[in-house]
């Protein structure tokens, strides 16, 4: 558990200055009453470790981003179950006894689904094979999911995918993103491909009209295959949901030490979040 000195926190990637992370932190202490700072720095999988040895006693904690969630495995002087599971750690608590490392986006994606009335899937269609995808896989098993089909540029590197699928009791298979699998009928397609990312991906009429695709990306917005389901009168849930979630989710592990215990006035600090990267109220 972090002490009373501990008042510093930034989220690490490259590149960061997009990163929505220090408004919905920011909003969070504030609300909190807590006069804690927290910023965006530019780190690479190269420096990860350099900046880690330079961590002082004023940190608290870190967010990280992609490839970093991965990159800083080896640092880790504990892990969640989460980060064993999926192989993917995307917030650090610095404490006395070394770096815990913790994973949210399982929580972030969990809850952006039941939040849009998603509380029970069979069939997914997950888009992208990195550690975001695991995370996705943990949080779709935790709703029922009992059929995958693994999307990726290069299905070679889905290998670790099926292996989770395998471990979550689902039953997997992968294909390209130019596959020939546009016969796959899914209840919840989930892409966790970058912005901007334009995929001539061939899904059937009925799944993008009337399912529910979960696009975690949000910047720029709406992402191509977004713009798909629109269109066709499908259902879209943006990123922001995700992003939002499995920050508060990190702010619970800053304040009270796990990600378990609710916060003293979570409801207002949550709308506090959104309200700060232009969402509304939730939905429950």
């Amino acid at each position: 558990m972090p002490d009373a000195r501990q008042t510093r926190l930034a989220v690490l990637g490259s590149p960061i200055a997009h990163s929505k992370s220090p408004l919905l932190h920011r909003a969070a202490y504030r609300e909190l009453g807590l006069g804690w700072s927290y910023e965006a720095i530019e780190v690479t999988g190269e420096t990860l470790p350099g900046f880690m040895r330079d961590v002082g006693a004023e940190w608290r904690g870190l967010s990280l981003t992609m490839p970093l969630k991965r990159d800083v495995l080896p640092l880790l002087t504990r892990r969640d179950d989460l980060v064993e599971l999926t192989g993917g750690a995307n917030t650090v608590l610095i404490t006395q006894s070394g770096l815990a490392g913790f994973n949210t986006d399982v929580y972030g994606v969990v809850e952006a689904l039941r939040g849009s009335g998603v509380v029970r899937v069979s069939a997914v269609h997950l888009i992208g094979a990195g550690a975001t995808a695991a995370s996705v896989l943990a949080a779709v098993a935790s709703l029922g999911a009992m059929e995958v089909l693994i999307t990726t540029r290069s299905p070679e590197k889905a290998t670790p995918l099926l292996a989770l699928a395998t471990t979550l009791g689902m039953s997997a298979t992968t294909s390209g993103l130019s596959g020939k699998r546009g016969d796959f009928v899914a209840d919840l397609v989930v892409s966790t491909l970058p912005g901007g990312t334009d995929v001539d991906l061939p899904l059937p009429a009925e799944v993008l009209s009337g399912r529910v695709l979960l696009d975690v990306a949000y910047d720029p917005w709406p992402t191509p295959l977004a713009a798909r389901f629109l269109d066709a009168g499908g259902r879209v849930i943006s990123g922001l949901e995700m992003l939002v979630n499995q920050a508060l989710a990190q702010v619970r592990i800053f304040v009270t030490g796990t990600a378990d215990a609710p916060l003293d006035g979570e409801a207002r600090v949550l709308e506090a979040m959104r309200a700060s990267i232009g969402l509304g109220p939730p939905a429950h």
